[in-house]
Formats: C-alpha cells, sequence, structure tokens
C-alpha cells in the first residue's frame, strides 16, 4: 500500500501544479484551500486545514503560501515529515519588500485585483513562460476566491513566524523572483528553477524528495 503525501499548493492554485510530481511508493492526497472565518488568525485556519490530515506522523508538501501554512500545521500537529517548496520557513526568510507591505499594512489599503493588465508582469516574477503554463494561470486568476486571496496575502505580509521542525526539507529555485534564494537557507537548491518549479522541474524536485524520504 502506498504512503499518502498530504500537498497544499499556492496561493490560488489548485491540486493540477502537482500534476508532474511523482514519488515511488507515495500517493498525493491534495488538502484543498477553504474560504475563512471572519477575522480568522492563521493558527486557527492551519486547525481546520490540518484535519484534513487523517495519519499520525504524516508527510505533508506545501508549495509557496502553503509551505508557510505547513510550517503552521506542523506546529499543532505531529508529522513524519515537512517539505517546503518555493517557500519560506521564518520571517527572517521574507523578501523586504514584503515587510514593508506589512509594517505600512499596504493589504489593508490596497485592494486585491487579479486581472490581464498584470499578467505579464505577473508571469514573469513566478516563471511562467510555456503557453500551457500561461493558460493555468490565467485560469488561476480567472476563477480565483477574492476573500480568500485577500485573508492570504494578508496572512503572508504580516507573517511573524520564526519556528520550523528541525527535520524540514527546503527546496527552492536560484531564479525564484517571489522568494529570493539569497535570503533562504534551503536544503536544496534546484537551478535554474522559478516559483513554478513544482510544475516545470517535478522530475527533480520528485528525485529530491525520494532520497530524502528514503
Amino acid at each position: 500500500m502506498k504512503k499518502p503525501i498530504y500537498c497544499i499548493s499556492g496561493l490560488g492554485a489548485d491540486e493540477k501544479i502537482f500534476t508532474n510530481l511523482h514519488i515511488k511508493g507515495y500517493e498525493l492526497h491534495y488538502i484543498p484551500w477553504i474560504r475563512p472565518h471572519k477575522k480568522e488568525k492563521i493558527d486557527g485556519y492551519a486547525k481546520r486545514m490540518g484535519e484534513y490530515i487523517k495519519e499520525d506522523n504524516a508527510v505533508l508538501l506545501g508549495v509557496s503560501f502553503g509551505g508557510m501554512m505547513g510550517i503552521e500545521i506542523a506546529k499543532q500537529k505531529q508529522l513524519e515529515k515537512l517539505i517546503i517548496v518555493s517557500s519560506i520557513k521564518s520571517k527572517k526568510e521574507m523578501p523586504r519588500w514584503m515587510k514593508a507591505a506589512g509594517k505600512l499594512k499596504l493589504d489593508k489599503i490596497l485592494p486585491v485585483r487579479l486581472h490581464r493588465y498584470t499578467e505579464k508582469i505577473d508571469n514573469n516574477r513566478l516563471g511562467v513562460t510555456t503557453k500551457e503554463e500561461k493558460e493555468m494561470v490565467r485560469h488561476y486568476r480567472k476563477n480565483a476566491d477574492l476573500v480568500f486571496v485577500e485573508w492570504a496575502i494578508s496572512q503572508i505580509v504580516n507573517w511573524k513566524n520564526a519556528w520550523h521542525p528541525e527535520s524540514i526539507i527546503h527546496i527552492n529555485g536560484d531564479k525564484d523572483k517571489i522568494f529570493p534564494v539569497k535570503k533562504l537557507s534551503p536544503t536544496c537548491i534546484i537551478k535554474e528553477g522559478t516559483h513554478m518549479m513544482i510544475y516545470n522541474r517535478a522530475e527533480e524536485i520528485s528525485d529530491y524528495i525520494q532520497k530524502e524520504l528514503l
């Protein structure tokens, strides 16, 4: 019987982002994003997300904001292993512009809008290049729940975390423009990897995770 790996996607994404990830002996189980309660804090939200994990000492994989959420879940639920990809472990690793946005409370002042006017800029930052990838993120933007997106952005820029599990697996790309690797201390750096590498560099990431879990 295959062991489960629970997966949390990045902000606005879904299980399609894990399509190309294949780890022998394991089966991927996607944890969907849920709508936040009014004024819900990240720890309360993480508790509700953690209820999708049925096993004790499970393996949890989070991408981008999903990695941050994975750390919040790990504070409350015993895991065998936490894997974060294209993400950060603490406020210390957060890019300066994100910290500034939190201090200036820009998430409260500027309304969130996902539209075609910023598509090229957003795609460049994400590392989106192929037609398939462009169609995927366009679908995400079109169908995004703005209540969730606004809540999530506020949680990201105001994240105060300073803890992570000692045995964490942290994988980042050296071309990631959202979370530049120079600010991080990952366990694995994927050369030429962008913020989309869980999808377009999945084979290398799968191999690394496979070795670490063995």
